[in-house]
């Protein structure tokens, strides 16, 4: 269990719980209070929260490690974990079906990312015409077009508060877009090479890209500094994102192996070897305890983070795996490839579920909403015939 501020630190006797948010994915409880007549927010991080846990001596450490959470607080903090449990306890079995396409760019489309905040209302496109589109998955009305990049958007990525949204270009930069008026916020400049790949922490406050350039650069999301420059990778960069609690950083490479990184110092501390060709892509789960790869050898593998070992091979595909990514309740993985299909697997076995098919060309994008009942994937076929799709799911897979 970790208590996480989201803002300065906290002094107790100037505080007053307002109310608690749950957060399913990962298990949580969101404390909003007020401090000095300003409400902010922190978060209990309950990552080992799993059915088996003893409740009341959970409460008791919370109680403990939190003062906000007092003894009058007790019980009801108890019901809010209960619920948790039950919810960790129901497995999301979903087969998914195409509901909608969405028409989105002149040119190649090159990125697809879902809002982070619990409506999930909102999609982002990138484009090799050098914009980022923002869209209503509703609806596919498009709110905003951001430009001022000099090449092609190569990768984007909404903040956890979806208030920004950062985008990585061929140009060697990476912009942050206020998502409510449209505006460019900053750019960051540093990187010699084309950005690749970027990814905001969990509270927001930091951001990392990787570039062509064979580095990984991790910036202060509020001023633009940069904090750390990760270099040991001998190729250039395919991935890169921290870990849930903000303590590691994955990184990936066309080097065929995966780095993990201290986010607090900068320092290599293990890596992962084991594919035949270029990695594509990576990520974490939720909670931090398992590790996803995939390449251009034609499979993925999943990794225990605490041990670094190789605990599946997923096998199906029928070209490169270009992305890969866990649903939010960590028991599913979602594979897109250029064999113009995306895959659900099941993240314990490694078997494969069901095949996503439709698309007419290379699948190079692809991603589950918070719920994990929708999929979004991404083509990038001839100019003037771009498209997203969206695909809904049924639990009876």
């Amino acid at each position: 269990m970790t208590t996480k501020p989201i803002g300065p630190a906290l002094e107790s006797k100037k505080m007053k719980l307002k109310s608690f948010l749950l957060r399913y994915y990962p298990p949580g409880i969101m404390l909003e209070y007020e401090k000095s007549g300003e409400l902010k927010t922190k978060s209990i991080d309950l990552l080992d929260l799993g059915p088996s846990t003893d409740v009341s001596a959970l409460v008791e450490e919370i109680h403990q490690a939190e003062p906000l959470i007092t003894a009058s607080r007790a019980e009801q903090v108890k019901l809010l974990i209960q619920r948790l449990q039950e919810k960790l306890g129901q497995h999301s079995n979903h087969t998914f079906y195409l509901f909608k396409v969405l028409k989105a760019h002149i040119l190649p489309l090159t990125n697809v990312a879902l809002n982070k905040s619990g409506s999930c209302d909102k999609i982002a496109t990138g484009s090799f015409d050098k914009t980022c589109k923002l869209w209503s998955v509703e609806t596919g009305q498009c709110y905003h077009t951001f430009r001022g990049h000099r090449a092609e958007i190569v990768c984007l990525s909404f903040n956890p508060q979806s208030t920004l949204v950062a985008t990585g270009s061929m140009d060697t930069t990476a912009k942050l877009w206020d998502i409510q008026n449209g505006e460019e916020v900053f750019s960051l400049t540093g990187h010699s090479a084309e950005i690749i790949s970027l990814s905001f922490n969990t509270s927001g406050d930091r951001i990392i890209t990787g570039s062509f350039d064979h580095t990984v650069i991790v910036w202060d999301a509020d001023t633009g500094r940069k904090v750390h420059t990760l270099i040991g990778h001998c190729a250039e960069i395919s991935s890169a994102l921290f870990n849930w609690d903000c303590s590691l950083i994955l990184t990936g490479s066309m080097d065929k192996t995966c780095m993990l990184w201290d986010a607090t110092n900068g320092k290599c501390m293990a890596t992962l070897t084991g594919h035949e060709d270029e990695i594509l892509d990576s990520c974490f789960d939720y909670t931090g305890k398992l590790i996803a790869t995939a390449s251009a050898d034609g499979t993925a593998r999943i990794f225990s983070a605490a041990t670094r070992k190789c605990i599946a091979k997923l096998e199906g595909h029928e070209g490169d795996i270009s992305k890969i990514s866990f649903n939010p309740q960590g028991n599913r993985l979602l594979t897109g490839s250029s064999d113009k299909t995306a895959r659900i697997w099941d993240a314990q076995t490694g078997q494969c579920l069901q095949v996503l098919e439709g698309h007419t060309d290379e699948i190079f994008s692809c991603a589950f909403n918070y719920k994990g009942n929708i999929v979004i994937t991404g083509l990038s076929p001839k100019p003037g015939d771009i498209q997203s799709q969206a695909r809904q799911g049924d639990s009876h897979l």
